[in-house]
């Protein structure tokens, strides 16, 4: 029998997260909506492609840095190139991810561990490349409409695309439903949305993440958070370890975890070791 559960900060057991490719200026636009209700999300960016696209639809580094650099989102790698790594030499891959790294790392002073798959491109040699880069987490173009916890992290799925045509309705169930049949009370729930933002400019449907921001935005029981953060706080609480009776929890991480215990909410600080009971 499952004894602990995951809890998001604060005890909440929901979370929204973002996640959009390419580092184009429509990101600006997006993020202000971001930002007006309080979501959060990580941006893969292709830092080989700066000011490259014709009509200015990517971003210069100057104004990817000012944008980026002043917000609470995060960035992470796109590829360099923007290549598919599945479709390239393992030698081309492995640069493409590399030099994306240390160009946004250098960019950016962070230390930067996840990336979304250019054109969704992956396959087994590709997360291996991956790993042997350094990258933790990376998100695939797979949509489960689903709300559970990733367990692969480097091939990472969403709940939808925000073209689904079902995304509201998937929003309202992720809002409302405390037993969804495929959840347990216990179990925490993540929302994952992806796109580009060029796609609203495009289709002229900015309205479309104006609706789903304004609706799971602003909510006490969700916990809005960037990829990153999200696949820390899941790393910390993986790291729990317990005594042999149950009694005693100790928490190795630097990050504050909370957990459902046998129905009762327990708070283990950095670092430290608690009583469950």
């Amino acid at each position: 029998m499952k004894y602990n559960f995951l809890r998001f900060p604060n005890f909440k057991r929901k979370a929204v997260t973002l996640s959009y490719d390419d580092g184009v200026v429509f990101d600006r636009k997006l993020i202000e909506i971001m930002d007006k209700y309080g979501l959060k999300g990580t941006f893969n960016i292709n830092s080989g492609l700066f000011g490259k696209e014709p009509g200015g639809r990517r971003m210069t580094r100057e104004e990817a840095y000012e944008l980026y650099a002043n917000s609470p989102h995060e960035v992470a790698v796109h590829g360099f190139c923007h290549l598919s790594l599945a479709e390239v030499d393992r030698g081309i891959a492995t640069y493409d991810v590399i030099e994306d790294r240390k160009e946004l790392e250098e960019m950016f002073g962070r230390v930067i561990k996840g990336m979304a798959y250019a054109n969704g491109s992956v396959d087994d040699k590709v997360v291996e490349t991956l790993k042997a880069c350094g990258i933790s987490y990376s998100r695939t173009v797979v949509s489960t409409e689903a709300f559970a916890i990733p367990e692969d992290w480097l091939r990472l799925p969403a709940t939808c695309h925000h073209k689904n045509p079902r995304l509201m309705e998937l929003a309202q169930k992720f809002v409302e439903t405390e037993n969804d049949k495929r959840y347990t009370r216990n179990n925490p729930m993540l929302f994952y949305l992806w796109g580009h933002s060029y796609e609203f400019n495009d289709d002229d449907n900015w309205g479309i993440i104006e609706e789903f921001a304004q609706y799971i935005g602003g909510r006490e029981d969700i916990w809005y958070a960037t990829n990153g953060e999200i696949y820390e706080y899941v790393q910390a609480f993986n790291r729990l370890q317990f005594s042999v009776n149950g009694n005693l929890v100790h928490n190795p991480s630097a990050i504050d975890v909370y957990l459902c215990h046998r129905g009762k909410n327990v708070l283990v600080p950095a670092g430290q070791t608690v009583h469950t009971r």
